[in-house]
């Protein structure tokens, strides 16, 4: 089995759709690092949700110097760890970035992106997760993180159509695409292991997992 299991693990996707959750599972399940974006530690998030268009740029920068020293770490880590696992692509940063900053901020983003001068590793796989809007709205109202309880239907809509723009061209490394609307990979044994096998499976190209559409 070891010698199916891929290097570095992505799981990405837009709020609510389970990322973090299916990353801490998938982490346990291999016995190896975990790399967390660590939201909670961004002391602009809370006021963002409040207020979008005054927090966004603060907001942006501390991520991208938060994910930047993550990567950084990953990179000086033990070489041999044969698997890893992250809730996050470092690309994910100048996809919100596009979404929520205006023009002359992003034009200062690019800025500060460029000069950093980033050098992250490339993952072995993504495992991109999609939901209907619907779903990922009912999912963060049920986690009930406090700050998030406002975050409008428009701004969820618009997040999970630059995710599938930004996926629609993905070719860097394998990719997974699962529909999670009607699986729970995080609660339910028999789904998880259905998933778990077939990311030990992928090894190129493009895939899509759906297994209720296999149960119908």
């Amino acid at each position: 089995m070891r010698e199916q299991q891929p290097g570095f693990v992505v799981v990405e996707g837009p709020i609510g759709v389970g990322k973090t959750s299916l990353a801490e599972r998938l982490a346990a399940r291999f016995g190896t690092e975990l790399l967390l974006e660590g939201p909670d530690e961004n002391p602009f998030l809370e006021r963002f949700y409040q207020d979008p268009r005054a927090a966004a740029l603060p907001t942006q920068l501390f991520f991208l110097f938060q994910r930047a020293q993550q990567i950084q770490a990953l990179r000086q880590a033990d070489i041999f760890q044969p698997v890893r696992v992250a809730d996050f692509l470092l690309d994910k940063d100048r996809l919100f970035a596009q979404l929520t900053l205006d023009a002359d901020e992003f034009k200062l983003y690019e800025q500060v992106w460029d000069k950093m001068s980033l050098d992250a590793p490339e993952p072995d796989l993504v495992v991109y997760l999609q939901a209907p809007v619907d779903t990922l709205m009912a999912r963060v109202a049920r986690r009930g993180i406090h700050y998030e309880q406002g975050i409008e239907r428009a701004y969820i809509e618009k997040l999970s159509d630059a995710y599938m723009r930004f996926f629609y061209d993905w070719n860097r490394s394998p990719l997974l695409i699962v529909n999670t609307a009607d699986i729970n990979p995080i609660d339910d044994d028999r789904d998880f292991e259905l998933l778990f096998a077939e990311i030990c499976n992928v090894k190129s190209g493009r895939h899509f997992f759906n297994p209720g559409r296999l149960a119908g």
